[in-house]
């Protein structure tokens, strides 16, 4: 990843997380890795556990930011998400999957859409 994209990928998360916690989400961890990925930021919101994809773009020429996360990275999150609540020994817990699109002009935040339950995991 070229330095601008992770500088742009950095200031999303932030701004993100900022927002987040303005909203009432309870932000527990930031950027869990494991075997299964990477997940970029764990709440709870209420009751509920959220597992959250940040996504920063300049501009939506190339679709918009939640476009990014396909079936692929949904499998991935999901697995990472198993791993977490295996190893915190959660159980069952009310969990969803949200997306954090963060907008950027000219290096100014201009919007923050939080799109709740953007994806469930398939049993």
């Amino acid at each position: 990843m070229g330095t601008a994209r992770s500088a742009l990928g950095r200031a999303g998360e932030e701004r993100a997380i900022k927002h987040l916690e303005s909203i009432g989400y309870k932000v527990v961890e930031r950027n869990f890795r494991c075997s299964g990925g990477e997940i970029d930021a764990i709440a709870y919101d209420g009751s509920d556990l959220v597992f959250i994809e940040v996504k920063a773009r300049r501009s939506t020429s190339f679709g918009y930011p939640s476009e990014a996360v396909d079936s692929l990275k949904q499998a991935k999150l999901i697995r990472s998400a198993e791993i977490y609540l295996a190893d915190r020994s959660l159980g069952e817990v009310g969990a969803r999957f949200d997306i954090v699109e963060v907008y950027f002009e000219r290096g100014k935040l201009v919007r923050i859409e939080v799109i709740k339950g953007a994806f469930m995991e398939d049993r």
